[in-house]
This record gives structure tokens, sequence and C-alpha cells, in this order.
């Protein structure tokens, strides 16, 4: 740890962190071939569906306790119902209406509320650059928003009222902020984080499973191979295979650092919105991505000295 920028380059540090941010950024389009024809819901808990045996799995592989106490479990459920339900409904809404790599943008935020639940229910101190890191990021994220309003209004699967799609997403950052401070309580750190997960995601998926078929009705099958192809992607490589590599990283070069890897993911996400999505950019935008990425490295500096929240930092992962 003396030496970071070489800490930062060995193959063990590198590799993980380039693949976790690659597959991360990657799942804000996957998920728009999810919500193509399907309903939302029932998307999101086939991924889940699958996800939940596989992440216990991981946990049986890891060694890790899988039997909670009470109070676990009520945080587990609780972690579940706004996590693996309300943040992700609430992005998969979403994107009907916005843009993936824009969503994806407006997740790289996600430290924001993370400080202040923190600050209001764990005591925990902001530091005053982190306050102006965030002030930049959060007026070049509203530059995109006001570039899609105005430029896209075709923009998302549906096409048409973006201001919806933002409000939904604004949505999903709040719960997915609630979650990240509520297991950051004493409970939540005495509990091994890939258990407390496998459980809250099962809770979760329950909950998914129960809004979908009153929202939605029965079940659909998409005939589409495309569409199963996108469910293991996003369950598996996603939502499972990522978290050892997160996992490993946090422990090799801390969560200060490991939270940087927010900035690969909205890069690939607006890469791939480019490439796929027909995204233009225009000087706005140009900007809007500058000043977002300039702003969220000068709120993670700021944060790296005490990272509190279990989870990275305004990591972009949907």
């Amino acid at each position: 740890m003396s030496d970071p920028a070489g800490g930062m380059l060995r193959p063990r540090v590198i590799l993980p962190f380039l693949i976790t941010g690659s597959i991360w950024g990657s799942t804000w389009l996957v998920i728009t071939g999810q919500i193509d024809g399907v309903p939302a819901a029932w998307s999101v808990f086939y991924r889940f569906a699958l996800a939940t045996p596989a992440l216990f799995l991981v946990a049986a592989l890891m060694k890790r306790r899988l039997k909670l106490t009470r109070p676990e479990h009520l945080l587990a459920l609780v972690v579940g119902l706004f996590q693996f339900s309300g943040n992700f409904l609430f992005v998969y809404h979403a994107e009907l209406y916005v843009t993936s790599g824009i969503v994806a943008m407006m997740f790289g935020l996600l430290m924001v509320p993370n400080a202040l639940f923190a600050r209001a229910f764990l005591g925990e101190r902001v530091q005053g650059g982190f306050v102006l890191g965030s002030a930049v990021a959060i007026i070049g994220v509203s530059f995109l928003l006001v570039h899609e309003w105005r430029a896209n209004p075709d923009a998302g699967v549906l096409g048409g009222n973006v201001l919806l799609g933002i409000g939904l997403a604004l949505l999903g950052i709040l719960a997915a902020s609630v979650a990240n401070v509520v297991q950051a309580n004493p409970t939540g750190r005495a509990v091994p984080m890939v258990s407390l997960l496998a459980w809250a995601m099962l809770y979760g998926t329950l909950f998914d499973l129960g809004f979908a078929w009153v929202t939605a009705g029965p079940p659909p099958v998409p005939a589409a191979p495309g569409y199963w192809a996108g469910i293991v992607y996003l369950a598996l490589i996603g939502s499972v295979v990522t978290f050892p590599l997160h996992y490993n990283l946090v422990r090799e070069i801390g969560a200060g650092r490991t939270a940087y890897n927010s900035i690969l993911t909205i890069s690939v996400a607006m890469l791939l919105s480019t490439l796929f999505e027909d995204y233009r950019w225009t000087w706005l935008t140009a900007s809007g991505m500058g000043l977002a990425v300039i702003g969220m490295v000068l709120a993670l500096r700021a944060r790296r000295r005490k990272p509190a929240i279990v989870k990275a930092e305004g990591a972009a992962v949907p």
C-alpha cells in the first residue's frame, strides 16, 4: 500500500478493476433488451430468480456463514426490498423512457444521498471537498439531463416522457442509497456481505414475484433466445460473477480506491449508448460528461478519508 500507483497496476488488481467496471457498464444497455415487449417487473424477477441461488452458492464456496439471526434476517428483508426490488424496478422502468447511459450517469451520483443519509442516520462527517465535488458532478449530470429532455424526446424503449424516466431513476437512486446506509449499521457489519446480499436478494425476489403478478399479470415466456441470454448475463455475470471480484478489490486496495470503478462504469455505459442507442454528443453533453467525471473524482477523493458505506461509493451498478 506504500506505492498506490504500483499497487493499482498489479494484474490481480487492474484486471478485476477493468472487468467489473466493463461488465457493470454494459448491464445498463443489456437491460433495454429486457424491457422491449416484456413487462419490466417480470424481467427483474427472472433476473434475480436465477441470480439468487447462484449467490448462495458463491457464499457457500467462500465459506461464509448463511445462518442469520432474527435481526439479521430483518435487515436482509429491508435491504432486499429497497435494493433488489425498489431500486431495480425503478431502474428498469426508467430505461423505458431515458437512454440507458444517462440513467447510469445519474446513478454515478449515488454517493451524494449515501453521504447525506450516512450523516443523518450514522452521524458521519461530510467533507468540504465532497460537497464541492458533488456540486460539480450534479451540474454536469444536469447538463446531460437537459439535453436528454430537449433533443431526445423519443429516447428510451417506449420513447417520450423523459421527465417520468428521470423521476423513476431518482427514486431508484434513493432506494439504493437507503439499502446502502441501512446495511452499514452495526448489525449489517456483523454479517458477511455475501451472506447478507444472498438473503436480501431472496427476499427481494419474492417481492418482485408478487409485484410482477399483481401489476403485469401471469408470467410471460418470451420466445427470443436473445432475451434469455440477456437474463443469464445480467443474473450470473452482472449480479454474481462481479461480486467476488469487487470483494477482492476492496480487500486489496480498499473501498476508497475501489469506488473509482464507478468512473469506468459510467464511461462504458455512455460509450455503449453512443454505439447502440444512437446517442448524439453536443457541446452541452460533452461538457456535462466532463464536469460529472471531474466532480465525481473530487468527491471520491474526499470520501476516501473515511469510506463508510459498505458498497462502493457511487457505484453505477444496475
